[in-house]
């Protein structure tokens, strides 16, 4: 048997200042259980002030199936959860427990608002006769999903330090932080790999995938927190660890001796309903009361399990076990029990009969840590992810220099004439370009890369979204600024563009500025997608008309109107010009070796003239690539907020 999920009740917490919230849903994906066949939801009593009862009533989750397309295009709603009605009690552990597809998954979704948007909820959740709301779980919950989602650079030791400075109160000291990180590294086997990165998969060497599952046990254990779900948190343990692990969840509330037995209570479910709800010692009674006997020397979990699932070829008599069982469990007396259980938790506070029922505060802010304390972790392992990857710096900085080496040798030298004309100007449309380029896709994965761990902890009120963003930001920038005037520095004398020192500088400053608009622009694009490979789809057919109105195909003059705004979103188009000015507008001679002279531009002026440029406009593209710079990342945090907003937005039915 696999434990797959938990959630946690303690008692114990600093009373927060209180605020009035609104409840309801926070929609996620639904995702079912892979091999694994139990949940667990634990409570526990603690030393504090606090017990917790927490209820959900009657709820119901529909998904919206679509068939056919075109005129036969039929969308239907397929019952995903049914009346499920249950409750978790301070000081027990409680199993949830079924076949794949039975609808456990999702039941622990609904329970910490992270449901899909898309899925259509509808019941209800309290807490000692509170309704639940996402600030009221994020402030005393922790869930462990059945992905392990870490930052692969930091050291087992620093991962459980960075989420103890996030999460633990903020009046608790330093050395206590300490003490109760080594606490949980000693309690879970971990302290053997303290020092041991956690690993980046085909980058660096970490950690196994035994020990990345006690990681994030461990993560989330460190608070002690009021509720704690885990999903699936023994799969791919061997049965001492997973023995280790739910005797961890045990120890929070009382002792057992086997993991079935470690658990007081358990929800069988069934294609969405619940099947039973009760001690698990009444369990194997029920269903030989229907008729199916647990063989001796059988586990009974992995009985109950085999008896709810639906088998192949079996499919209409399994449907109907599943029913009749759930049927028998709703009239009995253990299922009304539930019922009104539920109900009187729902109504603790309003009419007396309280369970456990100290009333629930909730704190203003979910963020148990101040922002200057988010922003000086983050901006850490934000660092540290950069510089513990060193094949990723090297491999930057030598392209940067093969690059320009070879730039410079094919532009080597031009001279002052006609011909150097035309290759300058190609040579600087090209430096735009590769600026460009190299800096949209070097960072268009940053965002939607790390969005998933971004958005757990996120949700787990560890930091804000905008400190996440500048953070990121402010990690790339030694990179954004030290490769632009690299590449100036090879390239601007190779090539034999305009002599002057100051020259040189702006044109080093202008690169800068254009490779960092280009970068705020991929910084968009990573927070617009959902993920890596749309990022990167997404990059090239955005890109290419902001080249084209760069100054260097079109001649915007001949642009119909419709399209010309594109040249004003453009940094190709700001930067380019600016680069032209600072290569031409001092020079006051070029050669001419035509006959005919008036076909040939004698000076510097003339060539911005013929590219439609204007001298005095220096200035402007600069101004102009500056507010590029500021206005791409501001649609790329918008865009960042939109997904955190999209999962927040909580209403019941």
């Amino acid at each position: 048997m696999k434990p797959q999920a938990l959630a946690l009740h303690r008692k114990g917490a600093e009373k927060p200042e209180v605020i009035n919230t609104s409840t309801g849903w926070v929609e996620e994906t639904p995702s079912e259980m892979g091999n694994g066949d139990v949940s667990v939801a634990v409570e526990k009593g603690w030393s504090g002030k606090e017990k917790l009862t927490y209820s959900w009533d009657n709820v119901n989750v529909f998904a919206s199936t679509t068939t056919g397309c075109g005129k036969k295009k039929v969308t239907k709603a397929k019952h995903i959860l049914k009346n499920i009605t249950g409750i978790c009690r301070p000081g027990e552990l409680l199993a949830i427990m079924g076949a794949s597809g039975a609808g456990k998954t999702t039941l622990l979704n609904v329970l910490t608002f992270r449901s899909d948007q898309a899925l259509k909820i509808s019941g209800s959740l309290y807490v000692n006769g509170q309704r639940v709301t996402p600030n009221l779980l994020m402030s005393r919950s922790a869930y462990v999903q059945q992905e392990d989602l870490f930052i692969g650079t930091f050291t087992v030791r620093e991962q459980l330090l960075f989420q103890a400075n996030l999460r633990m109160d903020r009046n608790t000291s330093q050395s206590q932080r300490v003490q109760r990180v080594d606490e949980v590294m000693k309690q879970l086997s971990l302290t053997k790999c303290a020092k041991t990165l956690i690993g980046v998969a085909g980058s660096i060497k970490g950690i196994s995938g035994g020990e990345t599952k006690r990681l994030a046990f461990a993560c989330e254990i460190l608070t002690s927190p009021s509720i704690m779900l885990l999903d699936e948190p023994t799969s791919g343990l061997d049965s001492f660890m997973a023995q280790t692990i739910v005797q961890a969840m045990k120890d929070l509330a009382s002792t057992g001796m086997t993991v079935f037995a470690l658990f007081d209570r358990v929800l069988l479910m069934g294609e969405g309903r619940v099947a039973y709800l009760g001690s698990t010692s009444e369990a194997v009674a029920f269903f030989s009361g229907l008729g199916k006997n647990c063989p001796k020397n059988f586990n009974p979990a992995d009985f109950f399990i085999s008896t709810l699932a639906i088998e192949p070829g079996r499919e209409e008599e399994c449907l109907k076990f599943v029913d009749y069982a759930s049927d028998a469990f709703v009239n009995s007396s253990a299922g009304q029990q539930v019922s009104k259980t539920a109900a009187d938790n729902k109504n603790a506070l309003t009419n007396g009969q309280a369970l456990h029922c100290d009333r629930v505060e909730v704190a203003k802010s979910p963020y148990k840590a101040g922002v200057l304390t988010q922003f000086s972790a983050v901006l850490k392992r934000s660092f540290l992810a950069n510089i513990r990857e060193p094949m990723i710096l090297r491999t930057k900085v030598f392209q940067t220099v093969l690059i320009s080496l070879l730039v410079g040798v094919i532009y080597l030298n031009q001279e002052l004439d006609q011909s150097g004309v035309t290759n300058i100007n190609g040579a600087i449309f090209l430096l735009v370009t590769q600026m460009s380029f190299t800096n949209v896709f070097g960072v268009v994965h940053t965002f939607c890369a790390e969005l998933p761990i971004f958005l757990r902890e996120h949700f787990n009120g560890m930091y804000r979204a905008g400190v996440y963003f500048i953070c990121k930001n402010l990690a790339e920038l030694p990179l954004m600024l030290t490769l632009p005037a690299l590449f100036a520095a090879i390239t601007y004398y190779m090539i034999g563009l305009y002599s002057p020192v100051e020259n040189f500088f702006i044109c080093m400053a202008i690169l800068i500025l254009t490779a960092n608009a280009a970068m705020s622009f991929g910084y968009m694009i990573s927070c617009l997608a959902p993920n890596v490979h749309l990022a990167l789809a997404l990059s090239a057919p955005l890109i290419i008309p902001l080249m084209l109105f760069g100054g260097f195909f079109l001649n915007s003059d001949s642009v119909p109107v419709y399209f010309i705004w594109i040249k004003y979103i453009s940094w190709f188009n700001y930067g380019n010009e600016a680069l032209m000015i600072n290569q031409w507008a001092d020079i006051d001679s070029i050669a001419c070796s035509n006959e005919n002279s008036s076909l040939c531009l004698h000076d510097g002026l003339e060539v911005l003239t013929a590219l439609g440029y204007d001298e005095d406009n220096l200035i402007v593209d600069v101004g102009a690539l500056l507010a590029l710079i500021v206005g791409y990342r501001l649609l790329g945090f918008l865009f960042l907020l939109l997904k955190t907003r999209r999962k927040s937005v909580t209403q019941y039915d």
